[in-house]
């Protein structure tokens, strides 16, 4: 029995749950990650140039080139190693060295990256991040110590993760040197491979959170465009019961806001989704790091639940007051149809009954008309009828004027059945 032919898609289905490996490193080890992104339209960028500008740094190191169409890559370029991934909106880089420098966040350790190769980059930088991976200090207080030093107080958040075995800490602000950075201590005995799932959640938190917030800044363009049309809109609806403005123009002016909703939506439904899938990879990669709490620290959770998960609130917000004002329009656009189709409706029960006088009155003058042109047609035919009966007068020795008058009444009669006889036929 020949074996059964495999689906073309089978071997590419399950070969996508195994690609994107996490990198494992060694401690203490420095991780550069860097996000780049098309300002406009980034979902429809030319993908080519991003796997150009990767090969480009690969020719650099004489490293090996990955597969034509490729979405990730991993490879050494130097004395590090490159991750590569291409999304749906961004491209993003992280090379990873062995050791640390011993300037904490020296900006020198991105030059793993080189500028003048970023700076050919197809996009703009959307983020760009410094990690640190070192032991874990002997005590809290040396911890402390090195968190207080390396990041701002106010802002830091910082926690127990993956059952204690290592330690995270970031305050999410841009250093001078245009970085983010975050500090991860390692507990002894904690493997390489779990150490690279943390590096990498973290690198993937900063990132969805970028993109997510990109939602907030397009909802506020968008709250202000909707405070222009809010207005317009109400005053619509106020004067639905008003005799001024005529409903043909109020249905008119209703239709250019409804439409340029529509358009609205257009504009920001890719948006809005992108941001609520990205809110949801950011409090997913949060939660598998299993945080507990350090000495009252602020978690990374609590962090994002004071600042990160209002700006998606007000997202929501933008969305859903756009929603509404869309469905709000729509139900007065309705109404004013209705409106319009009961005034019509009206108008040409009016024309009905217009048309109905008109008939009546046409059919009187029709009748009298008819009257008319019994005596006419009566007329010519007695004259005629007297000229055919003079030789029976003069054989009668009767007058002109008695056989005209005798034959006035029949011819009459006559006449008018006849006229009657074809009303009849034509009715």
């Amino acid at each position: 029995m020949p074996p059964i032919p495999d689906h073309p898609l089978r071997y590419a289905t399950v070969n996508e749950l195994h690609a994107r490996p996490f990198p494992s490193l060694e401690v203490p080890s420095t991780a550069v990650y860097v996000a780049i992104k098309e300002p406009v339209q980034a979902q429809n960028r030319d993908r080519s140039k991003d796997l150009a500008h990767l090969l480009s740094l690969l020719d650099r190191h004489g490293s090996a080139h990955p597969q034509p169409g490729a979405t990730h890559f991993q490879g050494p370029i130097g004395r590090a190693d490159l991750k590569w991934e291409s999304h749906t909106e961004f491209v993003t880089y992280t090379a990873f060295s062995r050791g640390a420098s011993k300037r904490p966040f020296d900006p020198a350790e991105a030059e793993l990256l080189p500028e003048d190769w970023l700076a050919t980059a197809p996009g703009r930088r959307l983020t760009s991040v410094l990690i640190r991976i070192e032991p874990m200090p002997a005590s809290d207080e040396a911890l402390f110590a090195q968190l207080d030093d390396w990041f701002v107080p106010e802002s830091l958040a910082v926690s127990r993760v993956v059952d204690g075995a290592a330690v995270i800490a970031g305050d999410f602000r841009i250093d001078p040197a245009g970085h983010m950075r975050f500090a991860v201590f390692v507990k002894p005995g904690t493997g390489p491979r779990r150490v690279g799932r943390i590096v990498q959640r973290l690198c993937e938190i900063e990132t969805y959170r970028a993109m997510s917030m990109l939602g907030l800044m397009r909802s506020r363009d968008l709250s202000a465009r909707l405070n222009t049309l809010d207005p317009r809109l109400s005053a619509l609806v106020s004067g639905l019961d008003n005799a001024e403005p005529a409903p043909e123009a109020a249905l008119h002016d209703l239709l250019t806001i409804s439409a340029e909703l529509e358009s609205l939506a257009v504009q920001f439904s890719f948006r809005f989704g992108a941001t609520a899938a990205y809110e949801a990879i950011v409090n997913q990669r949060i939660e598998v790091l299993r945080e507990t709490r350090i000495e009252g620290r602020q978690t990374f959770a609590e962090f994002m639940m004071r600042r990160y998960d209002p700006a998606m609130r007000t997202v929501k917000s933008a969305e859903g007051r756009l929603q509404a004002m869309a469905d709000r329009a729509q139900r007065a656009a309705e109404l004013l149809r209705t409106r319009v189709d009961v005034e019509r409706s009206a108008q040409n029960q009016k024309l009905l009954e217009s048309m109905d006088k008109r008939a009546d009155l046409q059919l009187r003058l029709q009748r009298t008309v008819e009257g008319l042109s019994v005596v006419a047609i009566s007329y010519y035919a007695v004259s005629l009828a007297a000229y055919l009966a003079y030789p029976l007068a003069k054989a009668l020795n009767m007058g002109k004027e008695a056989l005209t008058a005798a034959l006035v009444l029949p011819v009459v009669g006559l006449v008018w059945l006849l006229v009657r006889r074809i009303r009849k036929a034509l009715h």
